[in-house]
């Protein structure tokens, strides 16, 4: 059997980055590199692969068969050795982490508490959309994310924090509006707002869809930015299901009221299993104590006065 080639990430690369562009030249801008030297670089990889990977035309270029075959390994290999320097770096450098929360979700108090007790530690935080907080662990853009459920779970450490009870968002003016507390009786057939391009776990989750008598939930109109969804509701073309209490601060004419004989949110702290960053298990008994779901901040504001997630 002939000996596997070395491949030269670098050059694996820049075969990506020319599949992805379909032309040398733009690839080579890309790459901040001559295209004179682009094409060189790539004629080297195909001389160790000992294959055709690119057809170069005056149209531009396109893939051969080979090459069809190779870019998603190239892609692998690419993500790989990433997440081999991420963790490689990570081990050697236990004193950094970075802190994902979604919205609505606040970790001062925990992060706080961590740079307390650990003064020498690079303790920094990002926001991480909804439906990111996954791809953010496993891309090693965060060490640690506080999200709400559904989330694959799959390759990660997952701790309950606490829940939070949902509550239906409505326009001020609703029939609904004013009461104690609304049951899923009530909102038979109130249509909910779709996203346009839905996780289907968190879809269903959020619409209680079907709900616990096998009806589907009733669709209301698709929206891509949450603004939108507040703009339906407030017309009274829509109501949605939301975590925790919503105050009025969002927008005057909303309003919402405690959703009944639904399950609540749970809020989650979730980790990439088997991270060796000594930080993340000290950042997590920090979570479990002061992130609870208590109704103010340190500094007295409501916590729910962040927007909710789409």
């Amino acid at each position: 059997m002939p000996d596997s080639p070395d491949l030269d990430l670098r050059l694996v690369r820049y075969f990506t980055a020319v599949a992805e562009h379909r032309h040398f030249g733009r690839a080579a801008e890309a790459l901040h590199i001559t295209q004179p030297s682009l094409s060189r670089q790539i004629r080297r990889l195909e001389r160790q692969l000992g294959v055709l990977l690119l057809d170069r035309t005056p149209q531009g270029t396109r893939l051969t068969a080979a090459g069809e075959v190779f870019l998603p390994r190239a892609k692998t290999l690419l993500r790989s050795a990433a997440q081999a320097a991420a963790q490689t770096r990570a081990a050697a450098l236990p004193r950094r982490i970075t802190i994902g929360y979604t919205t609505g979700l606040i970790v001062t108090p925990a992060v706080r508490e961590l740079r307390r007790l650990h003064p020498d530690a690079d303790v920094r935080t990002a926001h991480v959309a909804w439906n990111e907080p996954r791809p953010a662990l496993l891309g090693y853009r965060v060490d640690a994310v506080v999200t709400r459920l559904p989330l694959a779970t799959d390759g990660l450490d997952v701790t309950i924090l606490y829940d939070e009870p949902r509550t239906l968002l409505l326009s001020r003016d609703h029939r609904l509006a004013g009461r104690a507390s609304v049951t899923l009786a009530d909102i038979a057939d109130e249509p909910l707002p779709r996203l346009a391009d839905p996780d289907p776990a968190w879809e269903a989750y959020w619409r209680i869809d079907p709900r616990p008598d096998g009806r589907p939930a009733p669709d209301g109109p698709l929206i891509a930015d949450i603004e939108d969804k507040f703009e339906l509701i407030a017309a009274g073309e829509a109501v949605a299901i939301a975590a925790g209490p919503i105050f009025v601060n969002l927008r005057p004419d909303l309003t919402s009221v405690p959703l009944e004989d639904v399950e609540p949110s749970h809020v989650v702290l979730a980790t990439r299993a088997g991270d060796r960053n000594r930080l993340v298990p000290a950042f997590r008994t920090c979570a479990r104590a002061l992130l609870t779901g208590s109704p103010a901040s340190p500094s007295g504001a409501p916590k729910s006065s962040a927007r909710p997630d789409p």
